[in-house]
């Protein structure tokens, strides 16, 4: 299942101690929960082993828990994704695949994670983005149904597309997508990103002593574009170390279907003057690379917030009652493919980091934990420098528990609600609320259930170093209204209404699968039979996912199963234990 720190004396428990202290945890626990989303964050983290990323904070809370290096979102799309996760249901379910319905209006009445504990006597807190803003969250991040408290978002929300980036002191201020900034030079002196951290911390001061438990979910914004952040964060970045992916263009033997115009990117005024032809003529090479720098100089600013946020748990005395786990909504590529941003089945598109940390299971309480962030202060072992880059070999597999199980962001609920001995079944079929597509919420109901599964086996089982059953393959899907890329209707972001094509995926731990099939959207139902494209790749030997190996007769056999197996749907590749 993976590697355990072996440098620690503390880790070196007996199975018999991790299993008295996991047993307390379940019956006796009535744990604090902390949810962190970062928004649009790959796994561009020193955790997970990417040599160019300054993620101090984050490193150290992985260290204290279990990293899961095959985690994956079910759309990559902000709104899709989140309702997903926070409700346990898949895109196809909720027929959200766009910005503009609230499923408790349209298809049913689903319990989201936090109602669930509400209702269960937590109080519960959104601060920042969680739900997505607007329509799908019926312009109040599902308040009162999932919040104890009104949801905070940050008062200079209304800045974050002004024109407030320039890239020399005399330049005219532009909507860029590349905007380090002076943050007193900002309106009211500041950037969402920190006044969510200081609602996040106000929260934790004013609820330090409850009796009551918590649940508060923080949700940053960065890296999500514009890559606005203190420009302090590039000392740890220097160009130098950044370049183009080696796969920096599309690959010929795929359809255009696969392919995302990022269209977001191209309403930026910098990348306006690059004047570049659509759909497919490429960002240059120069330009690229800073795009890419500002990318690892946001999430180091995230970082650092998430830092002084973890610090907080520790100062209050409530680091010892609280689980944290950090996930991101989706990936995001940064040039592979010639792709830029979300909107697609590839894997950076799909994969996303997932660190969940439980007092007593997978750390100590007891065990002090000291975060860096002091004016993004490094490591003392890093060996960071503006003119050489990081060259230091910082990252080492052996200090950090890790799980290679497959799973799904919409395994997050279940997983949250069995921590904290609260656990909601699996749906055992889609019958009852298929037919419920516009109905009234306030005339039905829905039984609590998700259409994920717990991992908290895994993680036992993880700490055990025991490897257990688990799910076959991960399941995914992204909207396209036709097959060639287009700005109207915007092939990126289609409406219910415009999608005529629904591409599915799978993930194995050898394959990814994809198949690019006809959907009718007045019924909100795919067309099987008419199957338009298809994509495989083979991770063992290709992890980037540049050839598609669908048309080759050699690989016929496995296609077809994969095809079968995505058609089966997700249920069929869970575990025998949930099938029963």
């Amino acid at each position: 299942m993976g590697d355990r720190p072996r440098n620690s004396v503390h880790f070196r428990l007996s199975n018999l101690f991790i299993f008295i202290n996991f047993t307390i945890f379940r019956v006796f626990g009535k744990q604090n929960v902390l949810m962190i989303v970062v928004d649009d964050l790959r796994p561009s983290l020193g955790c997970y082993g990417d040599p160019n990323a300054v993620t101090p904070n984050i490193d150290l809370l992985a260290k204290r828990g279990v990293l899961f290096t095959r985690a994956f979102a079910q759309q990559a799309l902000c709104a899709p994704s989140r309702n997903s996760f926070l409700t346990g249901r898949r895109p196809d379910t909720l027929k959200l695949y766009d910005f503009y319905s609230y499923w408790r209006d349209t298809i049913g009445n689903f319990s989201t994670l936090p109602q669930h504990l509400k209702s269960h006597g937590y109080t519960t807190m959104s601060i920042g983005k969680v739900f997505h803003p607007g329509s799908s969250s019926n312009g109040s991040d599902d308040f009162p149904y999932s919040w104890s408290e009104k949801p905070f978002h940050p008062y200079t929300d209304r800045y974050k597309d002004a024109r407030l980036c320039q890239t020399t002191s005399n330049s005219t201020p532009a909507r860029n997508i590349v905007c380090p900034v002076y943050v007193p030079h900002m309106p009211n002196q500041t950037l969402p990103d920190i006044e969510t951290l200081r609602a996040a911390k106000s929260f934790l001061f004013k609820h330090r002593g409850d009796k009551k438990p918590f649940f508060l979910a923080v949700g940053f914004q960065k890296p999500h574009i514009p890559l606005k952040y203190p420009r302090k964060c590039l000392e740890h970045h220097p160009l130098e170390k950044f370049d183009v992916p080696d796969n920096y263009k599309w690959s010929e033997n795929v359809s255009y279907a696969a392919y995302n115009p990022w269209l977001d990117l191209r309403k930026r005024d910098d990348v306006k003057k690059l004047d570049l032809k659509f759909p497919f003529q490429k960002i240059p090479r120069y330009y690229a690379k800073l795009i890419i720098q500002s990318y690892y100089a946001a999430v180091t600013y995230v970082d650092d917030l998430i830092g002084l946020l973890l610090k907080q748990l520790a100062v209050y005395n409530i680091e010892r009652f609280t689980t944290v786990v950090l996930i991101s909504d989706h990936g995001w590529s940064l040039g592979e493919h010639g792709e830029w941003a979300k909107y697609s089945n590839f894997e950076v598109a799909l994969r996303v980091p997932v660190i969940i940390t439980i007092p007593q299971v997978t750390f100590d309480p007891w065990i002090e934990s000291t975060y860096a962030t002091k004016n993004f202060t490094l490591p003392q072992n890093s060996d960071c420098s503006p003119k050489l880059g990081c060259i230091e070999n910082r990252y080492r597999k052996k200090d950090y528990v890790m799980s290679d199980a497959m799973i799904e962001l919409v395994d997050i609920f279940p997983t949250i609600a069995d921590l904290t001995n609260l656990p909601i079944p699996l749906c055992i079929d889609d019958k009852d609320y298929r037919h419920k597509y516009k109905s009234n919420s306030t005339s039905m109901s829905s039984n609590l259930c998700s259409e994920g599964v717990s991992f908290l086996p895994v993680i036992y089982a993880t700490m055990y170093e025991k490897i257990i059953p688990w799910k076959k393959a991960v399941f995914s899907q992204y909207p396209r209204p036709g097959v060639v890329p287009t700005r109207n209707p915007n092939s990126d972001e289609p409406r219910l209404s415009e999608i005529t094509i629904m591409g599915y995926t799978i993930r194995t731990k050898e394959y990814r699968y994809t198949a690019w099939a006809s959907f009718n959207s007045s019924i909100v139902k795919t067309d099987w039979s008419t199957i338009i494209a298809e994509e495989l790749y083979y991770h063992k030997f290709d992890v980037e996912e540049n050839l598609n190996l669908s048309t080759i007769p050699e690989f016929s056999r496995i296609k077809n199963k994969l095809r079968n197996q995505l058609k089966n749907g997700w249920r069929k590749a869970l575990p025998q234990r949930y099938k029963n």
